[in-house]
């Protein structure tokens, strides 16, 4: 099995570094000062069990990879660059015949809910993965995970009805996984894992635009507003979560303990605003709320607020907690 890596930031780099640690086949997808760090050195991932750097082949893009049948593909990218990428692989010819979208899996290592749809409408073979994984990326060549006593809990299992040969694909993918450090257990219920990831995912937004929960009474509120808001649309539309028993059960121990030297600063989307990236990805989190609230005739101011000033923020290249969670509440009542 080789592991083909479309985005080498956080999630996509500590993954695919540790993979790559332990000897597994990995392709490096990146772009920006990214690529050029990897092309020019090593990626350095640092976890509770000290730091590796790894030097596995590094691309540009599909052009630079011919893929052969024991390839997996996976999404690390952010979810409002999926489109994206799904057009840039998924008629990629494969050795021996067919293309990666007829042949290869694609694994969706990424927040949200609606990335295994979009490659349901070009892949046969989608797996779909609940990423619980403290993971940082500021600076190039260097990734973290502050996970322990496992960088992460990566829960796997099949979007959809997969073709029959495909259980054998997702198993061998969970046991590499498993190689390289990672919990990662195989569930027949895996987007109801990740639907009761996106309700922890709606707090990003409020982490990118307040700063820390942790400090701000304000923040907190804020959160869980935008919690209610999401149990109370998952419920309506009909959408299963876990049972608070199974969650709990599954992530035992597990805790956030970023390594010495390693200060995580914030989230998925706080660093998308630290890093200057122009975008974010609460279109498709709190984004997916307020979607679901419109086709089921359910309010959700909050998670509309911070949909659209958070991706406001991102175009305008604010930096993480340049807005008020009282500004924020403020709104949402107005709404």
């Amino acid at each position: 099995m080789r592991h083909i890596i479309i985005g080498t930031g956080a999630v996509g780099g500590v993954v695919g570094g540790l993979l790559a640690s332990v000897g597994k086949d990995v392709v490096l997808v990146a772009r920006g000062r990214q690529l050029a760090a990897l092309r020019t050195g090593s990626l350095e991932v640092t976890t509770a069990a000290g730091t590796v750097r790894v030097r596995p082949v590094v691309a540009a893009g599909p052009d630079d990879v011919d893929l052969g049948p024991g390839d997996v593909l996976v999404l690390a990218v952010k979810s409002q660059d999926t489109a994206e990428a799904l057009a840039a692989w998924s008629d990629r010819p494969v050795a021996g015949g067919g293309t990666a979208a007829e042949r290869l899996a694609v694994v969706c290592a990424q927040n949200g809910v609606d990335n295994e749809r979009a490659a349901l409408r070009r892949f046969a073979r989608v797996i779909a993965m609940c990423v619980w994984l403290p993971a940082t990326f500021l600076e190039p060549g260097r990734v973290s995970a502050g996970g322990t006593p496992v960088p992460g809990v990566l829960t796997v299992g099949h979007a959809a009805a997969p073709p029959t040969d495909a259980d054998d694909v997702l198993a061998c993918y969970a046991q590499e996984l498993e190689d390289a450090g990672f919990r990662a257990p195989v569930a027949a219920d895996v987007m109801a894992w990740k639907y009761t990831k996106l309700l922890t995912n709606l707090a990003n937004a409020v982490e990118a635009l307040c700063g820390s929960l942790r400090d701000d009474a304000g923040a907190r509120e804020l959160a869980a507003r935008a919690d209610t808001e999401g149990r109370t649309v998952l419920r309506t539309a009909g959408i299963a979560t876990l049972d608070d028993a199974v969650h709990d059960a599954a992530r035992a121990g597990f805790r956030v303990d970023p390594p010495p030297g390693q200060e995580r600063g914030g989230g998925s989307s706080w660093q998308s605003l630290a890093r200057g990236t122009g975008s974010i990805e609460s279109d498709h989190l709190n984004g997916e709320i307020v979607l679901l609230g419109r086709l089921h005739g359910v309010p959700t101011p909050v998670n509309a607020v911070l949909q659209r000033q958070a991706r406001q923020a991102a175009a305008a290249g604010a930096q993480p907690g340049a807005t008020t969670a009282a500004e924020l509440l403020a709104e949402a009542a107005r709404a």
